[in-house]
């Protein structure tokens, strides 16, 4: 190994080493502690977190939320609550609606917790929201154990039914079929759009479904404090199980790291290839080097003089707000993402957390959070695109602004290696790589060589802070621990 790791780390071999400190890393690295192993934790940054930090990134006193923002996957995850991660000083903030979505006319749609206020937000689709997600929103439950569960056989198949009929639709053919009017197709596109897809394309739906139960069922919280509290109570957990971090560390090769029995990855699939080597059939890298990222992102933060002035005043209610107008203005902007082209007047997903989050700003200042959907890669500066599409909605916003805090896909590649091109979601989400994330395989987790795992947000079941892609791989890795230690 290198002869800084060696100084640095606390034995010559562990049971376990996890390369990546994520919040699946960070998972990975607990399940495998709590087993009583010897778990090593590598991290390439100075801090550990991933895309679950926050840093002061435009004015002192100003807590911004450096990728994730809003968490509802946290509280839905099973692992989260195993971990009790609130025993560690986590604590969540909820708005009073979990999501405003301002239209042209100065009014806005709101997706309320309780669904029987649908009717009041949305009119006449109301009902027909209602008729889609009271179903589901009612067994939560079950629905996202089988949703964020690995690849297994169905423990609620009916249920499952239910929600796949709707979800395998493009989001663009279920939000026409199920609403008349613009404010719930605008409303569900929204959602959908936080697949990365063109609406138009096999499964989009699925993202606007998962995202409204999650609404109805648990809201749209965001931790208080900032995103980095919620990795502080996984490094908090994994440190009182016993395991051991090392940040600085980037690694180039297997042969750099003590002897582990088992090597888990919170890594791209290409840097898990490059890293490897030759611990990893010919083939089998191939197929992780042709991995397809998704569109990046290009993701403005700001310090604030007020809040965001939004022409309609229920946008004050919710923590997110998307800003995209309607069915057919958000569908352009994500087929703009996927043909090359920046999209004129993009879809922008905001989040003005101090409106609820006090920790955030100084007395009588704001933040606001915000990105859009680019081509991965994408060079163009997005600034003023964002910030007029604000203005559309919120006429006077740039006026509010005291400083800025600019991330062009490149920079998110740079602060996260991870974010291939600036993609955030860990890899496309279309019908060639959702259901074989990265290589299709019966354990997605596993590789080709035993010693060898994969746990990033490119595995099952993908982006989001809930730590269970960590979860399984490490449940793999310890399936085949025990298997060794019974020969």
């Amino acid at each position: 190994m290198s002869d800084r790791l060696r100084s640095r780390a606390a034995r010559p071999t562990y049971d376990a080493i996890v390369v990546g400190a994520g919040p699946n890393g960070l998972s990975a690295a607990i399940a495998l502690a709590r087993r009583s192993l010897s778990v090593l934790l590598v991290e390439a940054r100075p801090t550990v977190g991933g895309g679950a930090r926050s840093e002061e990134l435009t004015l002192p006193g100003f807590v911004h939320d450096v990728c994730s923002a809003i968490h509802p996957m946290a509280l839905l995850s099973p692992w989260f609550r195993e971990l009790r991660l609130d025993e560690h000083g986590l604590e969540w903030t909820f708005s009073p609606a979990p999501l405003a979505h301002p239209l042209a006319d100065g009014t806005a749609a709101l997706l309320e917790r309780d669904g029987a206020a649908m009717e009041e937000t949305l009119g006449a689709d109301g009902r027909a929201w209602r008729r889609l997600f009271a179903p589901l929103a009612a067994r939560s439950d079950e629905l996202f154990a089988e949703i964020l569960g690995p690849p297994r056989l169905p423990r609620s198949p009916l249920l499952l039914l239910r929600f796949g009929l709707s979800a395998l639709r493009s989001a663009a053919a279920l939000a026409k079929d199920a609403f008349r009017g613009d404010a719930a197709r605008g409303l569900f596109a929204g959602c959908a759009a936080h697949s990365f897809l063109p609406l138009e394309r096999a499964c989009s739906a699925a993202f606007g479904l998962a995202l409204g139960v999650a609404a109805h069922a648990v809201g749209w919280p965001c931790a208080r404090g900032g995103s980095r509290r919620i990795t502080e109570a996984l490094v908090a957990r994994l440190v009182s199980s016993g395991g051991e971090i090392i940040t600085g560390e980037r690694v180039a090769s297997l042969t750099e790291l003590p002897r582990a029995s088992v090597v888990l990855f919170d890594l791209a699939p290409r840097a898990v290839a490059r890293i490897a080597g030759d611990e990893l059939p010919a083939g089998y890298r191939r197929r992780l080097e042709q991995f397809r990222a998704g569109p990046g992102a290009f993701k403005v933060d700001w310090a604030l003089d007020g809040p965001i002035p939004w022409r309609a005043p229920a946008c004050a209610r919710a923590a997110t707000v998307h800003v995209g107008g309607t069915l057919e203005e958000i569908a352009a902007s994500e087929r703009a993402c996927w043909s090359g082209t920046p999209a004129e007047r993009p879809f922008v997903l905001v989040a003005q957390q101090s409106l609820f989050d006090r920790t955030r700003a100084p007395d009588g200042k704001q933040t606001g959070w915000a990105y859009c959907h680019v081509p991965n890669g994408c060079a163009y500066d997005m600034t003023d695109r964002i910030e007029a599409q604000i203005e559309r909605f919120a006429p006077g916003f740039r006026q509010r602004i005291l400083a800025r805090s600019v991330r062009a896909p490149a920079d998110l590649e740079r602060d996260n290696e991870n974010y291939v091109g600036g993609d955030i979601a860990g890899g496309a989400n279309d019908l060639g790589q959702i259901f074989t994330r990265p290589v299709a395989r019966l354990v997605p987790y596993t590789t080709p060589n035993p010693r060898l795992y994969l746990c990033s947000s490119s595995t099952p079941p993908g982006a989001g802070v809930h730590g269970l892609c960590g979860f399984f791989a490490a449940r793999a890795a310890l399936t085949r621990l025990r298997r060794r230690a019974s020969d």
